[in-house]
């Protein structure tokens, strides 16, 4: 399939690490529910997999049917894909019906969504019956821009995992993180990239907040999302986020904040980290505040309207994207695992990047590190950590991760793990 893109002609689909998850998810409920941002792939995701499609933002047809005449709909080869399904919230009631009316009960039904409508439909009644799977832009395995060598569920297993980079600069890896993981823009220069995405972020406030969330003002948006990119990688509280807002005019109310914050939630903008909480041996109090990132490090570059010689001239701030970029690709390979990414801090000013748990309670600390030059530091600070953590109630870690920009990956003698991002894979 092709399609023009900016100038440019994308004509391949890419292998997603949701490929798997979906036809899995497909295999134990009647319908499964891809949601994520717009253009992060989804429905070229959910297309390889369909045998029947309905856009339901340009088919005024099948917007109709779903209360007039839903056989026009259902009565098609499964798997059937609503794409956009949000555009008419009624479906999703339709689509529980449907797999509570078939004898075969399996497979049927794929949704794609990329906002929570304005009455955020009730999923609970979809319990057993509608499964979700988030769906985020590319990894760089995805997108060709990792070697694959090291395996993070190998290492959360225990193996020594060697390899390489691929040979990315640090210009390269800013550029990977102004032109974010987005499958349109596979082979897009950055300037292309940033027009791109410039155009997306217009497109998000001027048409899908008011279309699918409700009104919020486009300027302060604009500010909330520059302020987020300001605040990329940090545990900001949400009076810090309104005085960063209003600037020079003061603070503006918290109330406005949430509903600017909602506004990007409801859009799958926003993918923080929570606090984890574990079991410590001391007693210093831990932080519970998030710690903010976008789905996309682009994203957070474009609103502050920077490119990859922006950040090369200002190393402190790019590192603090580079690990959005990371912590990207770590959602992705974690999830596709069964787990999870959090974060840990405490109010003495200690913190780990990001831990990672799996469903069968085994967890990895991992720090971000883009320089090699920082590895030892982040390995003594990992094993200080995990020293911390009361590992009779909680376990041992699985792994202690040093994630760098480049370098070789491998097994130091303290027993950390050292990866360059351009080596992992899930």
């Amino acid at each position: 399939m092709f399609r023009k893109v900016y100038g440019l002609t994308v004509s391949r689909y890419l292998p997603r690490v949701a490929d798997r998850e979906l036809a899995a998810k497909l295999q134990v409920t009647g319908a499964v529910l891809v949601e994520g941002p717009k253009a992060c792939g989804k429905t070229a995701t959910a297309s390889q997999i369909a045998a029947t499609r309905f856009e339901m933002d340009r088919n005024s047809t099948a917007r109709g049917s779903v209360e007039l005449n839903p056989e026009y709909l259902f009565d098609n080869p499964t798997p059937i894909l609503f794409d956009e399904w949000q555009v008419v919230p009624e479906l999703w009631n339709a689509v529980r019906r449907a797999v509570d009316d078939s004898d075969r009960g399996r497979g049927l039904y794929v949704l794609t969504g990329s906002a929570t409508p304005h009455d955020d439909v009730n999923r609970h009644s979809g319990a057993g019956r509608i499964g979700v799977l988030p769906m985020r832009p590319m990894s760089l395995f995805e997108s060709g821009h990792s070697t694959g060598q090291v395996s993070l569920g190998a290492l959360l297993d225990g193996q020594t995992q060697p390899g390489r980079d691929n040979g990315l600069t640090l210009p390269d890896l800013m550029q990977r993180v102004v032109i974010g993981g987005w499958p349109d823009l596979l082979e897009a220069t950055e300037a292309d990239a940033r027009g791109w995405i410039e155009g997306y972020l217009r497109q998000i406030i001027e048409v899908d907040v008011p279309s699918f969330v409700g009104r919020r003002d486009p300027r302060t948006l604009e500010r909330v999302l520059a302020s987020l990119g300001r605040f990329v990688a940090h545990s900001p509280s949400t009076r810090a986020i309104a005085a960063d807002v209003g600037g020079d005019r003061g603070p503006v109310a918290a109330t406005t904040i949430y509903n600017h914050l909602d506004a990007l939630e409801r859009l799958r903008l926003l993918d923080n980290s929570s606090a984890w909480q574990p079991h410590m041996r001391s007693r210093s109090r831990l932080r519970v505040t998030p710690t903010r990132y976008f789905v996309d490090p682009s994203i957070g570059t474009a609103a502050l309207n920077v490119g990859s010689q922006d950040l090369l001239r200002d190393l402190e701030a790019a590192g603090f994207h580079f690990e959005a970029l990371v912590i990207r690709d770590l959602r992705i390979y974690a999830q596709a695992l069964g787990g999870r990414i959090e974060t840990w801090r405490d109010e003495a000013g200690n913190e780990v990047d990001a831990i990672i748990t799996l469903r069968d309670g085994r967890w990895a600390a991992a720090e971000i590190k883009m320089g090699q030059q920082h590895v030892d530091t982040a390995a003594a600070n990992l094993i200080k950590f995990a020293d911390r953590v009361d590992q009779t109630r909680q376990g041992a870690p699985a792994a202690l991760i040093v994630i760098t920009g480049a370098g070789a990956a491998g097994r130091r003698r303290d027993g950390v793990h050292v990866t360059p991002i351009t080596a992992l894979a899930p």
